[in-house]
């Protein structure tokens, strides 16, 4: 099936010199794809007539659909209407109802409309007006050559308000729309390289894309399976991928679904065994019970500064005897706890490795894990953190290492 292209079209001088930084086009993007649009590009031209009636005539030959943000306020520098003009022939003509909208929002504010707002009711000929019942600035709509044109105010309130209430409406009615369907396996303690490799195991389906990302805290494997491919097909694919990676899984996410976290999965794995933990950090200083903020059956939590250790201690051991001690002071069914060997001056060296000891003991074991962080004193908080939890993870979904 033919999917429409859809271009998002950022306007505004703070855009292009990174004083705002452009979330509008990232938001689009992803509710138009889930519609079934392929996005094609983004695209950002500050506050100059002539370049932006130029990227316009250029997208009206090349798209079907470009959403356009920012450029319609009052000041000089909205040039956005006036662009449409130029590019298209189009001149704009004032609409009384736009008018007549923009005066109760300021009446019902008691405030006196400035004379620069009626420059806001003047919409490019032809074109259909699109009420904004949160701002002054209306928006539009039109088609020249092969591609329907939206126009939104840049402030994100309100062009997040306009595309869900008007424009996804407008859409649908406009395209013949069949969304692909994308899953998302998130991944945690597997580089991408790494999770290449083992996908190189097996062939995907034609027509199946294959792509990776990575975020702060994990990567992501994503699939995205054309519409019209057979259910089956695409489940024996997604199990043939989760086997290929192994326990590095921790969610498997839809396209439309919410954004699975690895806080939601241990939540759901700690409340249906009915759980409670305690949890004992070192170079993380509260990290991971921060994480677990507003966690019920987290019932107790503290911070042990570590001195320099003697290699020659047996630091494992140390670990299993502080985490006796604290199940039994604290008398939760789980007690994590991490603490490392290393000096003093590996924490602010990016290039040196601080060794971590976890250990968590549960109703009927207990679980050894060491693991090693690099980067900045935040970065390896933060790692240390994220690989704690996701130890406890393993542990309760039977898959430890």
């Amino acid at each position: 099936m033919h999917h429409p292209i859809a271009e998002i079209f950022s306007q505004g001088e703070e855009v292009i010199t990174g004083q705002v930084v452009d979330s509008n086009a990232a938001w689009l993007s992803e509710k138009l794809v889930q519609m079934g649009f392929v996005i094609s590009r983004h695209t950002a031209v500050g506050d100059k007539l002539q370049d932006l009636a130029e990227l316009l005539q250029e997208i009206s030959s090349r798209a079907d659909l470009c959403i356009c943000t920012g450029g319609l306020g009052p000041t000089i520098d909205d040039l956005t209407a006036e662009a449409v003009a130029l590019a298209f022939g189009r001149p704009l003509l004032l609409d009384v109802e736009a008018l007549a909208s923009i005066e109760r929002y300021f009446s019902r504010r008691k405030r006196t409309m400035a004379a620069s707002n009626r420059k806001q009711a003047y919409l490019p000929e032809g074109s259909i007006r699109l009420d904004n019942a949160w701002g002054t600035a209306p928006g539009f709509a039109l088609q020249n050559g092969r591609c329907w044109f939206v126009f939104v105010p840049g402030v994100p309130s309100e062009m997040k308000q306009m595309f869900t209430e008007q424009v996804k409406t407008k859409l649908e009615k406009q395209f013949v729309l069949q969304a692909d369907r994308l899953i998302t396996i998130k991944t945690l303690g597997v580089g991408e390289s790494e999770l290449q490799q083992q996908l190189n195991t097996f062939n995907l389906p034609e027509g199946v894309r294959l792509s990776f990302r990575a975020a702060v805290s994990e990567v992501q494997v994503k699939l995205l399976f054309p519409a019209d491919m057979p259910e089956t097909t695409q489940e024996n694919c997604v199990n043939q991928c989760l086997d290929s990676i192994g326990d590095a899984v921790f969610a498997v996410d839809e396209l439309n679904q919410s954004d699975t976290q690895l806080m939601d999965v241990i939540g759901q794995l700690m409340q249906a065994e009915k759980y409670t933990l305690s949890v004992v950090e070192t170079l993380t200083q509260g990290l991971i019970s921060a994480k677990c903020l507003g966690q019920e059956w987290l019932l107790a939590s503290s911070y042990k500064p570590m001195q320099v250790i003697n290699k020659q201690d047996d630091i494992a051991q140390r670990a299993v005897a502080i985490a006796h001690k604290t199940r039994q002071k604290y008398r939760t069914d789980l007690t994590l706890v991490q603490i490392y060997q290393t000096a003093p001056n590996q924490f602010h060296d990016k290039d040196q490795g601080i060794v971590l000891y976890n250990v968590l003991i549960t109703p009927d074991q207990i679980v050894q894990k060491t693991i090693t962080v690099m980067g900045s004193i935040e970065q390896k908080q933060n790692r240390a953190a994220i690989k704690a939890l996701d130890f406890l993870r393993r542990t309760l979904q039977k898959k430890c290492l």
